[in-house]
């Protein structure tokens, strides 16, 4: 069993800063690959980054530029931090773990947060 808490989301001007972080309940980084998913209201849930064992990153091309995915292993804690927020970053940003399949499907990973919010308003 594993529980991920997210935390560091809030309200946040457009263009400002935030730094998510996803803390494990036990070492799975060096193993798994850790994804960071939004969902926006009335909206489909999407991922966002993902880093692997092997710390590459990947990201979505809305987010390319400005956010940034790393990973603490000491820690057991996975970072997300955003730049240049907009309007539309905001959602509900969970983090996860995959576990098996394509690392773009939501179903491929099996562990989730609880999900923190992220508001960009002025």
């Amino acid at each position: 069993q594993v529980q991920l808490v997210e935390s560091g989301g809030g309200l946040v001007q457009p263009g400002g800063s935030l730094r998510l972080s996803c803390a494990a309940s036990r070492n799975i980084f060096s193993i798994n690959v850790m994804g960071w998913y939004r969902q926006a209201p009335g909206k489909e849930r999407e991922l966002v980054a993902i880093i692997t064992s092997g710390g590459s990153t990947n990201y979505a091309e809305s987010v390319k530029g400005r956010f940034t995915i790393s990973r603490d292993d000491a820690q057991n804690t996975v970072y997300l931090q955003m730049n240049r927020l907009n309007n539309e970053d905001t959602a509900v940003y969970y983090c996860a773990r995959h576990f098996d399949g394509n690392f773009r499907y939501s179903s491929s990973y099996d562990y989730w947060g609880q999900g923190t919010q992220v508001t960009v308003s002025s």
